[in-house]
């Protein structure tokens, strides 16, 4: 049996990968069951309905409005001045008919083509979290337990032996990512046939929906080797566990504090997240209150910074040969015992 097919064999049935991978599957599917459940088809009955209660509500607010004025003018035969009714009781007029719109009334529906985006970033981050877990542990165990030590006395070159494990990992995760992928568009279309609506899906709107579904499969594979290269570096999973950690707090959190205390300007283009979601909306448009352009009318116009998905995959580009590198080179290098 060739290296990668034992590896790829090691990854599957490893205890971890099947309930993380079980995990994030059950996570998914509530979101999917969730999003069915909150959401139904509005079809004629439920507008006939919205439009019974519509004209409830205004003839409602037309009766209090009614009383309302006529307390107002009761007051002012008396003569008494109350702060609450205004000086010409005339001016109280019920609102007109189109104010209350049977919109209003109606139980919330599944749009795909306005809604389905953004479970895509969901479905990303969730796909990215089981990536990491697995890619970290999947090197890291093999360090902890002695297993890279015994593989490397009969396969002695280090660096094919790190990249075969990555390969074997990278695969088995694009597998899930895309069945995953292909499931959750099926899902949520059946959502948006039985519990909403699908109409003005154009050959555009299915192409940027493809687009923005492969950027988290990449996501995702990105994401995981960042971990298996954190975990290989320190030799332990907990290394790349606790570099997230350090990340977060520490150079997240802590660097954008000490951003706002100096008064920087687009504090949020220094910190992760903001070039992720870059990353899975193409873009970020960022906005800076403290500077303003006044417009003819004397309104702020704030300054703006767009972020695309350019920059997020340079970003990504950079820690990804950074850290890989770093972890060949240290394979290479460094003592293995």
């Amino acid at each position: 049996m060739s290296l990668y097919r034992a590896e790829l064999r090691r990854l599957v049935l490893r205890r971890l990968t099947r309930w993380v991978t079980v995990l994030g599957l059950v996570v998914l599917a509530t979101v999917a069951v969730g999003v069915f459940l909150s959401n139904q088809k509005i079809d004629d009955a439920a507008w006939a309905k919205a439009e019974v209660t519509a004209e409830q509500h205004w003839q409602q607010q037309v009766r209090s409005t009614e009383q309302f004025r006529a307390e107002c003018e009761q007051a002012a035969i008396r003569g008494e001045q109350v702060g609450s009714f205004p000086s010409d009781c005339s001016e109280i007029t019920p609102p007109p008919r189109d104010a209350v719109s049977a919109d209003l009334f109606l139980a919330s529906t599944f749009d795909f083509r306005e809604s389905f985006g953004q479970t895509l970033t969901a479905l990303a981050a969730t796909l990215a979290l089981v990536g990491f877990v697995v890619g970290s542990s999947f090197v890291g165990a093999e360090w902890n337990t002695g297993g890279m030590m015994t593989m490397l006395l009969w396969r002695p070159k280090r660096v094919t032996v790190l990249l075969t494990k990555l390969a074997a990992l990278l695969t088995g995760l694009l597998a899930l990512a895309v069945s995953t992928t292909v499931l959750w568009f099926g899902s949520f279309w059946l959502i948006g046939t039985t519990r909403g609506t699908t109409e003005g899906m154009t050959t555009g709107a299915w192409q940027s929906f493809a687009l923005t579904g492969l950027r988290g499969v990449v996501l995702a594979l990105v994401v995981a080797a960042l971990g298996f290269g954190l975990a290989s570096l320190g030799r332990h999973t907990a290394m790349a566990l606790g570099g997230v950690i350090g990340v977060t707090v520490v150079g997240q959190f802590g660097l954008a504090v000490l951003l706002r205390l100096t008064g920087a300007t687009f504090v949020e283009a220094w910190l992760l997240p903001t070039y992720l979601f870059a990353w899975m909306n193409k873009e970020v448009i960022l906005n800076d209150w403290t500077v303003c352009q006044y417009n003819a009318f004397g309104l702020c116009e704030p300054a703006t910074l767009t972020l695309t998905w350019q920059h997020s995959f340079g970003l990504l580009a950079a820690g990804l040969v950074l850290i890989l590198g770093g972890a060949c080179w240290a394979m290479r290098r460094r003592d293995i015992s």
